[in-house]
């Protein structure tokens, strides 16, 4: 296995496809900057021109090449499907194997500037993780499925088999968006292997009862049944869909720009643009890796493996960490949340922040799952045996940078 480079043909080709785009109308609905209404018809074109152009002249993707190459990473076979992994170990003794799981339209991206401070962090007081990020089947430098079946129960499972062959027995789980699901199930399935999660999307089962819920908690209700029926069309076409969209997506740097960007505005919050948060280069990053690894239409066929698919008897008993984000697009109340996870040990409802905290508060995210990580060590009563285990498998590729 060798490193990733992309190849300067990739890179040029992206350029002249860019320096090529041909471009829509503006949206008839105009607004001047900055106002939220101006996104009503999708991504404005002034937005996304100003975007390709930087993109084709300023973004550099060898800088992030390079910023990958100092992570350790591997590869695990699990059903024959290669899984790539960054994996950032900690040298602290009393250190937690901890496994990140990211989302749609999200990537590793959303996790490579943290491993370090979650890793090795500078109070000593603070809990230390031995990192783990999968990108997920499809997605980045994980191989694609080429048959059905690799929805959110059987990523669970293959995670509980990665974390198997990386060496821990026992670990910790963290995720938001798809993540957020895949780690509710693999806590719930797997409940000896997992000490604990922290989530950023904590779904309760269906079914439950308006009455018991407060004026305020019943808003967060309403307001997540609105985004679902209201604004969940890109979920409902990469559900039905996904390969016609997929050729968009594979084939037009500008489509693909276009689709991913559209999320980071209405997800973030922010006022008007997402680039108030995170940076332009950020939000480049995550777009050029699915455009070099050509994933859009494999990313987008876990919506027809998985939409809607989460098993309502599922329960979860292993301590959990709860935080929202006030502009996440689904915000659950306490009262139902618990409902699944029947052992909250730390709840908390963040002043700001939206879909994606790990690129729009860093430094709030990390210091957040630390406290969150925290309570649930505390509760697991447990923690010796949760660290680094025996070498690793010989079903794991292990390179200093290497997808």
């Amino acid at each position: 296995m060798t490193t990733f480079r992309a190849t300067d043909a990739d890179l040029a080709d992206l350029r002249a496809r860019l320096a090529a785009a041909r471009l829509p109308e503006t949206e008839t609905v105009r607004r001047p900057a900055p106002d939220p209404r101006r996104w009503g018809q999708g991504v404005p074109l002034e937005d996304l021109a100003e975007l390709l152009e930087h993109w084709r002249e300023g973004s550099d993707w060898r800088r992030f090449e390079e910023r990958l190459r100092k992570i350790p990473q591997q590869r695990v076979h699990v059903d024959g499907l290669g899984v790539h992994v960054l994996h950032r170990r900690s040298p602290r003794e009393d250190a937690t194997g901890l496994i990140l799981t990211h989302g749609w339209p999200g990537s590793i991206v959303e996790f490579v500037d943290l491993l370090d401070e979650l890793a090795e962090p500078e109070d000593p007081q603070a809990p230390a993780f031995h990192v783990v990020v999968p990108s997920l089947p499809g997605f980045g430098f994980s191989d694609k499925p080429a048959t059905t079946g690799w929805g959110t129960e059987k990523i669970a499972a293959a995670w509980a088999e990665v974390m198997a062959e990386l060496g821990y027995e026992r670990f910790l789980a963290h995720g938001g968006d798809w993540g957020g699901v895949i780690t509710t199930i693999l806590a719930g399935r797997f409940p000896q292997r997992v000490i604990g999660i922290h989530t950023t999307v904590a779904q309760p089962p269906p079914d439950l009862a308006l009455e018991v819920l407060t004026p305020a908690e019943r808003d967060w209700v309403r307001e997540s049944q609105e985004f679902w029926a209201h604004h969940a069309a890109y979920a409902k076409v990469q559900a039905a869909q996904p390969q016609t969209l997929g050729y968009s997506l594979v084939d037009s740097p500008v489509g693909l720009l276009a689709w991913i960007l559209d999320k980071f505005a209405a997800w973030t919050d922010t006022r008007d643009s997402p680039f108030e948060t995170i940076p332009r280069d950020t939000l480049l990053d995550n777009v050029t890796l699915y455009w070099l690894t050509r994933s859009g239409a494999s990313a987008a066929r876990i919506y027809s493996e998985s939409h809607d698919s989460l098993d309502p008897d599922l329960r979860v008993d292993v301590p959990t960490a709860v935080t929202t984000y006030p502009r996440d697009i689904e915000k659950w109340p306490r009262p139902w949340v618990q409902e699944r996870f029947r052992r909250i040990v730390r709840w908390e409802a963040a002043d700001s922040g939206g879909h994606f905290p790990s690129l729009e508060r860093p430094a709030h995210f990390v210091e957040d799952l630390r406290e969150g990580l925290a309570a649930v060590l505390a509760a697991d009563g447990d923690g010796a045996s949760a660290g680094i285990g025996p070498e690793l498998s010989a079903d794991v590729q292990e390179t200093s940078g290497s997808p």
